[in-house]
């Protein structure tokens, strides 16, 4: 992918949770490259920190050495093998992750194990969330065959299981997993860890981007909400903003407008029709003046 001319505004948090004396995620955030990044790391005994760190420095090394996205985890998985290989005590370490790299007109998303992506899309009566990646997950296995529900999923017990591993030893053939789009006016694209997605479901995610009014104000409000639900693991999030995101959007106007009904169409008209009568009763003030 070509690189960006454009240094798309974003914005990029990390936090250990409320039950984890360690924070193994870390992101990437390279505007300059069109890269960013979310690495969720396991193995406990700071492997987890470890894996997650070789797999940002190396993705990020590969991207700027003109490498394909997918090319770039897969020498982060080799590079984590290595690395376990090199210091047995980490045995067992990984990491998952998600990957955005973008230019000007289009965007790849790529990823392994259940970090997610998600598209944000602002609309005139507020937004639409749609989920770009599919998890690597025990659970989402289940789902695709049918022998659990969407609702079973939130609550299963053995949900936190992936089937895809950065650094998965023995496994010299993951799947990297990649979607590709069209930058849309309007549009974020948010991703995170799954201490995230284990808190808060997707009607609450999109209701949090509905509101915001920058990708700073999103990523801060969905930590925050993930805290007040607990953060039972560490939670990672970058909101990264299209580069046809400008100011007329419908997004933008709740800066300087309160939503009145549900409904951000039947607001317009309202404001419009009152705007409207104000400028009638001014004429016919100035009218009787004269």
């Amino acid at each position: 992918m070509a690189q960006t001319n454009l240094e798309l505004a974003s914005y990029s948090i990390t936090d250990k949770g409320l039950q984890r004396d360690s924070n193994e995620d870390c992101f990437l955030s390279e505007p300059i490259t069109g890269l960013w990044l979310v690495a969720d790391g396991m193995g406990g005994h700071e492997a987890g920190e470890v894996a997650s760190a070789i797999t940002k420095d190396t993705i990020n090394q590969q991207i700027c050495a003109g490498k394909p996205l997918e090319t770039a985890i897969l020498e982060a998985h080799q590079a984590v093998i290595a690395a376990v290989n090199r210091t047995p005590q980490t045995k067992g370490m990984g990491s998952t992750v998600v990957a955005l790299h973008t230019n000007d007109e289009e965007y790849q998303v790529s990823w392994v194990g259940d970090s997610r992506a998600y598209l944000w899309t602002a609309t005139t009566d507020g937004g639409q969330l749609e989920q770009l990646t599919i998890d690597h997950s025990y659970v989402q296995t289940l789902l695709d065959s049918g022998a659990i529900t969407p609702e079973e999923v939130a609550n299963h017990p053995d949900k936190n299981i992936i089937t895809q591993c950065i650094g998965l030893k023995g496994n010299t053939n993951i799947e990297v997993s990649t979607v590709f789009g069209q930058w849309l006016e309007g549009q974020w694209i948010l991703l995170c860890s799954d201490g995230l997605t284990s808190e808060l479901d997707n009607p609450s995610i999109a209701q949090i981007l509905c509101d915001a009014t920058s990708p700073e104000s999103a990523t801060k409000e969905l930590l925050q909400e993930t805290l007040d639900k607990g953060a039972r693991d560490n939670v990672t999030i970058q909101v990264i903003q299209s580069p046809n995101f400008f100011p007329s959007q419908p997004i933008r106007k709740k800066k300087l407008l309160p939503m009145v009904t549900p409904h951000q169409w039947l607001d317009n008209l309202l404001y419009g029709m009152a705007f409207i009568s104000l400028l009638t009763i001014g004429f016919w003030i100035l009218k009787g003046q004269q």
